[in-house]
């Protein structure tokens, strides 16, 4: 730990020993880039009675979480906090054992293996609420089962709204599928997903990431600095936007006449309101054209976890954990995230 960590540390508990069982955490007083981020020791969290207390083992690093770290866009500060963060401990992704259960918890008994999403997961302990849990499967580690929740929940969700439901096996044969940004975290699971339920799937990504895509199971890989996707030569029924900025008029083009195109992320487009501008802009298009244009939010839900828990233990999908981290190394792994060289998944170990 740096001085100008432990300065944080001592202003932040003010040289007080705290009441009750403490931990390890990642905490933020503030919002801004990976330096606001500092390790300390915190209260343990308590349970509300429809909650869980995981002990963690791992948890995963997501855009999500960039976005409480940074604070950005603004319009996204009446949910996160005005000034400074709610919930001081960043992290959303979580695999690990129950610790304690509420009154009113009935899925899941201490000593459990889970994976989902909890509060403040860069810590030793998390609450999570049971509807956000799933039984972790035997045969991956919990590194693997905490880089799945947010990104491959926000993959199934994206790819339903585009007609497509990996839980029915292959039902969509002869779907061509797009997915744009298929090396990040979403696109990684959105590629596996498509080609579980039976599309051929064609991914976008960076020369670096070529390869990788590949191995994902994407039929076609565009890499975007030599090829557009918007030629016209090919034209897809679905197109998933993930964490891309094409503009509307360019998804168009890449559409069939009745194709749609499903928007989620999307890092540009100013500190205000982020990438929201284009997605409702494709919104209110989307009523006066054959084409559909709409934009999802991730969530997670236990029977959407406990469906991946079964495609994660046939083997149908596989996390990509590009690099693993300790906890007090988490500013380092938010910088590496931020530079854009991340490939899958950034996992945090405890």
């Amino acid at each position: 730990m740096t001085t100008g960590q432990q300065a944080k540390e001592s202003r932040h508990h003010k040289n007080q020993a705290l009441p009750g069982p403490t931990m390890r955490a990642i905490v933020q007083e503030g919002y801004g880039p990976a330096d606001v981020l500092h390790e300390a020791r915190v209260p343990r969290p308590a349970i509300a009675e429809n909650e869980v207390l995981v002990k963690v083992h791992a948890a995963g690093l997501d855009r999500g979480t960039w976005h409480l770290t940074t604070g950005l866009p603004y319009a996204l500060r009446p949910v996160y906090g005005f000034k400074t963060p709610k919930n001081p401990v960043p992290g959303l992704d979580l695999a690990g054992t129950v610790e304690a259960v509420g009154a009113k918890v009935t899925r899941f008994s201490v000593g459990d293996h889970v994976f989902g999403s909890g509060k403040g997961t860069f810590a030793e302990y998390s609450a999570a609420r049971e509807s956000q849990l799933a039984h972790k499967p035997d045969n991956i580690s919990y590194e693997q089962a905490a880089v799945v929740p947010v990104s491959a929940c926000t993959a199934l969700i994206a790819l339903r709204a585009g007609g497509i439901d990996p839980g029915r096996g292959p039902s969509s044969q002869g779907v061509k599928v797009l997915v744009t940004g298929a090396s990040g975290g979403v696109g990684s699971y959105a590629v596996q997903l498509a080609k579980a339920a039976g599309a051929e799937v064609t991914g976008v990504a960076s020369t670096a990431k070529v390869d990788m895509v590949s191995a994902l199971g994407a039929d076609h890989v565009i890499d975007y600095s030599q090829q557009g996707f918007a030629d016209g030569s090919v034209q897809y029924d679905v197109i998933l936007d993930i964490a891309g900025n094409p503009s509307v008029s360019r998804l168009r083009r890449s559409l069939t006449s009745a194709g749609m195109a499903v928007i989620t992320g999307g890092e540009e487009g100013g500190t205000w309101t982020g990438s929201m501008d284009r997605q409702l802009r494709a919104v209110a298009l989307s009523p006066f054209i054959r084409q559909r244009l709409t934009m999802i939010v991730g969530t997670q839900k236990a029977a959407d976890l406990e469906l991946l828990a079964g495609l994660l233990d046939a083997g149908t999908i596989t996390p990509a954990i590009h690099r693993s981290y300790p906890l007090a190394q988490v500013p380092e792994a938010m910088r590496y995230f931020d530079a854009g060289n991340v490939r899958g998944k950034v996992a945090i170990t405890i």
